[in-house]
């Protein structure tokens, strides 16, 4: 077949999840394309203006440590950051931070157009161009599946609305809402991919064709103020933190650092209730107008106040959209109540009985993919070359887009190339958890990371993202020479540290000086009491490691830093370290970037019986992962296996028994006759062959 054009891979959608597939294949050395409605409108962010939070976090941070582009541009053009959770142990600590929106969709843009080998392409996708062809795909040992002969159904390339084709040896779909985008603002309703943007009805339709089973899903966003109209005095401010942690492993210091911008916390009343309580059937979600799912874990202000009736007050941000605008998102108040409706609502709010909205909120629907119909490399089952990424994948947020983006962008590449792709497991990443998760589960509502869903949490922290997956990207070709030099240095630093540790013997002149640095961590009233010296339960430290001191659930490392410096002042030089010493302090104030370090080898020690114990649980998973199911095994045929059991397993197809075991529904009973009947089918198939 001719093509108007020829690329090596193209992407389809310019949002989270086509920025990161698009970057992954062009740095890998792939003549690649990316095609959008509106080149303008790149990487727009368009529900919150903020990239981490809870679990998300923990995405960026792998996202970055693979190669990907979101923790850098973020960290050039986030108005404030915060580390969530650090009240709590290691393992839920997460970075959060508010973008300038215009700036981070800029800066973005800057970072695709400057790529080798990556053409950005404003049209409209309108269908995809499939060939029945002969397959002789490989199947990567570790998924151990035989490779499969006949015949497949192959995606070939694009065909754009204006006649143009477009050919590729794989095709990344990332759409986000706008496969038959449809906007919901009390009842009013309107065909949109976002607001004041076309939806995708050509391309979305085209897919319906191809067969895969879909659903729809629905999100929604909530309004946007005047901030001039806004009676600031009236709400406690949120400032970000003094030294801001980064996002990017590669970013020693965030662009803002000493310019970053407060948000602010409101509350809904009682009068706020009552409004929302009398309107409630006008809401799209409550009249029957909306039939689909709706995020469980981001509800709307209505499903608020119908779901937890008992609340007396429901807490909001005012969060600043960027520096160079006075427009403020109200995060919290998600909603399609009408228009009418939401002005009511804020001005029920003391503080906001002013203010002016300059867009309303709005609930969308939109089209998505059964992610069972997806191989953990994130293509189609049904479809050679064709891969899917982000919301039209059932997930919901920018970082679950991202990272499924990036995994999709290196597995098509190395498809490309002929080479292995690139499977995480679980006891690898969120990244991992996520891909396993919706292509095991599937899911019915837009589907959130949570740091709970990991089974093995305090393996999987922000601190070492990098070590757990950089050398995969650096195998893939996404890791530059000086970022894989940094690494190691990096590496080789926090191994020395954490042997000093542990073989300094603790003498009672290090322990005063730990003392000193605890006794300044407590209230003046109590530091006037029990002065520098140490407790009395610490008298029989005297001896033991530093490493064995650290176990101790009071002392935290960075008492520790004057001892540090003077055994591995090599640790400290160098490294931009910025020296602030408070007045009343006798030790010098940590860079982030220090802190950060030093807080990772202390969690690798305080923690080490149950990452030990952790240890031992991701190795029995492993084994579980390393027993394959051919793509031959007939579930039918399994004498004992419930008709139910053959259903689930025959419409998923898991590649292993560990795979099937996190099928829902499916029982430890039924995963014991799938491993004993592979080995009854595969003599029978010997047998059949002897013949």
């Amino acid at each position: 077949m001719q093509f108007t054009e020829q690329f090596d891979v193209v992407v389809v959608g310019a949002g989270h999840a086509g920025c990161e597939a698009a970057m992954a294949a062009a740095r890998m050395g792939l003549k690649t394309a990316l095609y959008t409605l509106n080149v303008d409108l790149i990487a727009q962010m368009s529900c919150n203006p903020a990239v981490g939070g809870i679990a998300k976090g923990h995405l960026v941070r792998e996202v970055d440590a693979l190669g990907g582009i979101m923790g850098e541009i973020t960290d050039a053009v986030g108005i404030q950051f915060r580390l969530l959770n650090t009240s709590r142990g290691p393992a839920v600590w997460s970075p959060r931070a508010q973008c300038d929106k215009q700036a981070y969709r800029l800066k973005m843009r800057e970072v695709l157009e400057s790529q080798p080998n990556l053409k950005i392409k404003q049209a409209e996708v309108a269908d995809l161009i499939v060939e029945e062809v002969p397959s002789t795909e490989y199947r990567v040992p570790s998924v151990a599946h035989d490779s499969l002969l006949g015949t497949r159904n192959s995606v070939l390339g694009i065909r754009l609305r204006d006649g143009r084709t477009v050919g590729a040896q794989a095709v990344i779909i990332t759409t986000g809402t706008f496969l038959n985008g449809l906007i919901h603002c009390g009842e009013q309703q309107y065909p949109a991919g976002r607001s004041g943007e076309p939806n995708a009805v050509l391309l979305g339709e085209a897919l319906k064709k191809l067969g895969l089973r879909g659903c729809r899903l629905k999100t929604g966003t909530p309004p946007r103020l005047d901030g001039r109209t806004i009676d600031w005095s009236r709400f406690p401010a949120q400032p970000g933190d003094a030294d801001p942690t980064p996002f990017s492993f590669r970013t020693k210091r965030v662009a803002h650092h000493d310019s970053q911008v407060p948000c602010y916390i409101a509350w809904t009343t009682a009068e706020t209730h009552r409004i929302i309580r009398e309107n409630v059937h006008r809401s799209p979600m409550y009249s029957g107008q909306i039939q689909s799912i709706g995020p469980r874990y981001c509800p709307s202000i209505e499903d608020k106040i119908v779901k937890f009736p008992d609340k007396e007050m429901h807490q909001l941000f005012l969060e600043p959209e960027g520096l160079n605008t006075h427009e403020i998102y109200v995060n919290g108040m998600s909603t399609s109540l009408p228009v009418d409706v939401q002005m009511a609502i804020l001005k029920s709010i003391p503080g906001l009985e002013n203010a002016d909205m300059l867009r309303p909120g709005y609930a969308i629907e939109y089209d998505s993919i059964d992610p069972t119909e997806l191989e953990r490399t994130l293509e189609t089952k049904k479809f050679a070359n064709l891969f899917l990424a982000g919301q039209i994948n059932g997930t919901s947020g920018y970082e679950e887009a991202a990272c499924q983006g990036l995994m999709a962008g290196i597995n098509a590449a190395l498809k490309v190339k002929r080479q292995p792709p690139l499977i995480l497991d679980r006891t690898e990443a969120y990244t991992a958890i996520l891909i396993d998760d919706l292509i095991s589960k599937g899911t019915n509502e837009p589907y959130r990371m949570f740091t709970s869903r990991a089974e093995f949490r305090l393996h999987l922290r922000i601190d070492n993202a990098d070590r757990r997956l950089t050398p995969h990207g650096r195998r893939v070709g996404l890791i530059a020479d000086n970022a894989w030099e940094d690494f190691e240095a990096k590496q080789q630093r926090l191994g020395n540290l954490k042997a000093l540790l542990e073989r300094t013997k603790l003498t009672l002149e290090m322990l005063e000086k730990i003392a000193l640095c605890h006794s300044e961590k407590r209230s003046a009233e109590e530091s006037a009491v029990a002065g520098s010296a140490p407790p009395a339960e610490w008298n029989s430290a005297t001896g033991q490691s530093l490493a064995q001191l650290l176990k101790r659930p009071e002392i935290v490392i960075e008492e520790m830093a004057p001892i540090l410096r003077e055994l591995d002042p090599a640790f400290f030089e160098g490294r931009q370290e910025e020296i602030r010493v408070d007045s009343g302090k006798s030790v010098p104030a940590l860079s982030s970037e220090v802190r950060n370090e030093l807080k990772s080898v202390e969690t690798e020690i305080k923690y080490e019986g149950y990452l030990l114990q952790q240890q031992r649980a991701m190795d029995r998973l492993k084994k579980s992962e390393q027993r394959a199911i051919p793509d031959w095994f007939d579930y039918r045929s399994v004498s004992g296996l419930s008709r139910e059991m053959q259903e689930k397993l025959g419409r998923v197809q898991p590649r292993t028994l560990g795979h099937a075991s996190r099928i829902p529904g499916v029982t430890p009973a039924a995963v014991s006759l799938v491993n004993v009947y592979i080995e009854i089918q595969a003599r029978r198939r010997e047998q059949a062959a002897a013949l």
